[in-house]
């Protein structure tokens, strides 16, 4: 044998053939991509737990900011102390309207309804100022009573000439007319009526001086509490819904857990001018639009056909069906949602309305087949932008369907 086909043998026993050397690189490359995946699986799942327990302590935290809101909305609605001169006042009602401007500036400060500066001459100036201007749409009394709307839905009263809001404590509450979209009496004295008979003071007078320190909520869509905890900063002396009309829903706050004002407004865009709540309560609601992405009327309406239509709904919903267990929409599913939630949801609450402020947070799977740790790793923005997991889901299903 030749040198030369001497080495080649050489050669050959010392370099795997072909194949052989494609199969070890591809070995190779495989053991090298395993390790890369099981790495960024690791990393994937680390930042997923993270991510989790990131938004865990800043619920936490919403909670007891929550709590010490309300401790010290309580301390500050345990101030007030109505006196026997006001009850006496109160049923002498009929008589100071008979005896003009001064008895009727008695019967409204008396009432407890227009809002103290705490300088009792500089008020009963005020007050006495505002009832000579008459039934003027243009004037807005110290009180949570809108009074152009008052005048719009009563014109017996903007024919009488008279100051709605006189009116309104001398006869209108008794008639079960309302002085502000955001309150509703009915409602109002259903929830907080030992307090009411305690108090000696009308349901709206009670709201001004007592209801709105101590947190009572004034509409079935206005969750005082909820509201506040969002950092809400009324003027001193004005309430909280006062103070959502005026500015809190310029910087975005919601009213109610069910109502969320961006996905609203983006089903009617004309909302964007004034209070969003306003507008569903006037307009949206009696059109069907939906308050919230969870919240889907006419799905709700086939669950619950008894319940009516418009704005009937949400209110059947929020005093009805969510004890019932109702489904509020095809995304979310109530009893699977309790049975995730376990002890932590309370008796008797809303499921949903659970969830959309603590259970979002707890619960690994709220809906059937629906991973909060997933979907929350696949939209970090969420914890910044305060959405909840499901909301945000269903919200870009109805903008895609085909999702």
């Amino acid at each position: 044998m030749s040198a030369v086909a001497r080495k080649e043998q050489e050669d050959a026993r010392r370099e795997p053939p072909p194949l052989v050397r494609k199969a070890a690189e591809a070995a190779a490359l495989l053991e090298t991509l395993r390790t890369e995946l099981t790495s960024l699986q690791g990393r994937e799942a680390a930042g997923r737990a993270a991510l989790t327990k990131a938004v865990l302590a800043v619920a936490a935290e919403r909670a007891l900011v929550r709590r010490a809101l309300r401790r010290s909305a309580a301390a500050r609605g345990e101030r007030w102390r109505g006196g026997r001169w006001r009850a006496l006042v109160w049923r002498l009602q009929g008589l100071l309207v008979r005896l003009g401007l001064p008895g009727r500036t008695l019967l409204v400060a008396a009432s407890g309804a227009w809002r103290s500066s705490g300088r009792s001459l500089y008020d009963l100036r005020h007050l006495a100022a505002y009832l000579r201007r008459g039934a003027d749409p243009a004037v807005a009394p110290a009180s949570l009573f809108d009074q152009a709307w008052y005048l719009a839905g009563n014109p017996d009263v903007a024919a009488s000439g008279a100051a709605p809001l006189a009116h309104y404590l001398a006869s209108g509450q008794h008639e079960g007319r309302a002085p502000h979209p955001l309150f509703d009496a009915a409602f109002y004295s259903e929830r907080y009526g030992a307090e009411l008979a305690a108090s000696r003071l009308g349901p709206l007078a009670h709201y001004v001086r007592i209801g709105a320190a101590a947190w009572r909520d004034p509409h079935p869509l206005f969750d005082t509490a909820y509201y506040a905890a969002q950092g809400a900063e009324p003027a001193p002396g004005e309430d909280l819904a006062a103070h959502y009309v005026r500015e809190g829903w310029k910087t975005g706050l919601s009213p109610h857990p069910l109502f969320d004002p961006a996905w609203y407004v983006a089903q009617a865009p004309a909302a964007g001018g004034a209070a969003p709540l306003l507008h569903y309560l006037a307009e949206g609601a009696a059109a069907g639009l939906s308050p919230h992405p969870l919240f889907d009327p006419a799905w709700y309406q086939t669950a619950a056909p008894e319940a009516g239509e418009g704005l009937a709904l949400l209110r059947h919903y929020l005093a009805v069906g969510a004890a019932q267990g109702l489904s509020p929409s095809p995304f979310f599913d109530p009893q699977h949602y309790a049975a995730q939630r376990g002890e932590a949801l309370a008796p008797g609450a809303d499921p949903l309305v659970d969830y959309l402020l603590d259970g979002a947070w707890t619960v690994a799977e709220p809906a059937p087949g629906f991973s909060t740790a997933a979907y929350l790793a696949a939209h970090p923005e969420l914890v910044v932008e305060g959405l909840t997991p499901l909301a945000h889901w269903a919200a870009a299903c109805v903008r895609s369907p085909r999702m």
